[in-house]
């Protein structure tokens, strides 16, 4: 009874009679629980300052009026509210037209680069097939070597589309696919698309990460390979899949390289985002149809906001799949 009266009555001593007998111990790991708590405060703050302050500042500048630009009064809230900027951006970017093309293919290419790398993935992971480490070299070169440096070799591939020679024996010519989405679809599927080896290279390391012994078990349950693959393996892989989804899809909405060469005859965010300036002296031009020179901080005020309506739907699409992709995050951290 008198063990049971001690503990109760060390437990509710106080702090500084604890800390006395512990020759100052607990003082000192109270402050520095405090310092590690402002720090990374502080560190937080900064870091969410460093993000959202820019988004901030075009939210602000995009309702101001011309003449509060250059008014050096004025910090964040606009003088003038005006909300024709946002509806001049649209004019000049094609919204929402160009909002929905690259919608579609931006889903369009991501479904196909999640399938095609989904299955690469595994079969690097999971079996042995003659020159193995040549192809997955080839996939962390694909990872290293820009776009850029095949930029003409794509060009002239898909300029004079041609399989084997067949459809030129059969129809006289090749085939032009550069204004339409089928070069899109053929790299996706064949895993040559934007960024395809960083996919199959995430998809790849976590596949080797689940024990074979999962495999094992439904083999001998009597799962062939593609039964085990669909019901074993890629319910787990849903957070990084899910996760290569997000990345193909982001960097596809804001891609010029591959939208540039492949889909010209499209109108597409990105691309109508990029000729934003060289269509504004046409779009301001008087009415005796004499050219304007729009000033600079003019021009700079309707890149924002075309650079803000094209992040919106970006973060949109993440408050949704946060918790997805930091699964997928936790579990890259935790397996082994």
């Amino acid at each position: 009874m008198s063990k049971n009266n001690t503990v109760y009555i060390g437990e509710n001593q106080n702090f500084w009679d604890r800390n006395r007998r512990s020759g100052g111990y607990l003082l000192k790991k109270r402050i520095g629980q405090i310092a590690v708590s402002v720090i990374r405060g502080l560190l937080l703050f900064g870091l969410c300052f460093m993000i959202i302050q820019p988004m901030l500042t075009r939210f602000s500048i995009g309702f101001m009026e011309e003449q509060d630009l250059y008014d050096s009064t004025i910090v964040l809230l606009p003088r003038h509210v005006t909300t024709d900027n946002y509806r001049i951006v649209a004019d000049l970017t094609n919204w929402p037209k160009s909002m929905i093309n690259t919608l579609w293919t931006s889903l369009l290419v991501s479904v196909c680069q999640v399938i095609s790398c989904t299955l690469v993935g595994y079969g690097f992971a999971r079996y042995e097939f003659p020159l193995k480490k040549f192809w997955f070299a080839c996939v962390i070169m694909l990872i290293i070597i820009p776009p850029q440096t095949i930029q003409t070799a794509l060009y002239m591939q898909f300029a004079n589309f041609d399989i084997f020679g067949i459809i030129k024996a059969t129809t006289g010519k090749t085939l032009n696919l550069r204004t339409n989405v089928i070069p899109y679809v053929l790299m996706s599927l064949t895993c040559m698309g934007l960024k395809d080896g960083l996919y199959i290279f995430m998809l790849r390391q976590y596949f080797k990460s689940v024990p074979t012994s999962l495999e094992e078990a439904a083999y001998v349950d009597g799962c062939g390979t593609l039964h085990t693959f669909v019901k074993i393996m890629l319910p787990d892989a849903v957070p990084t899949i899910a996760s290569c989804f997000l990345f193909s899809f982001v960097w596809q909405w804001t891609d010029l390289f591959y939208t540039r060469n492949f889909l010209s005859s499209y109108s597409i965010y990105s691309t109508e985002l990029a000729n934003i300036v060289s269509k504004m002296a046409r779009y301001f031009a008087n009415s005796v149809g004499e050219t304007v020179i729009v000033p600079n901080g003019r021009q700079q005020q309707l890149i924002s906001i075309g650079v803000l309506i094209c992040c919106i739907p970006l973060i949109i699409l993440y408050c949704f799949t946060q918790r997805t992709f930091v699964e997928s995050l936790a579990m890259t951290g935790s397996k082994e």
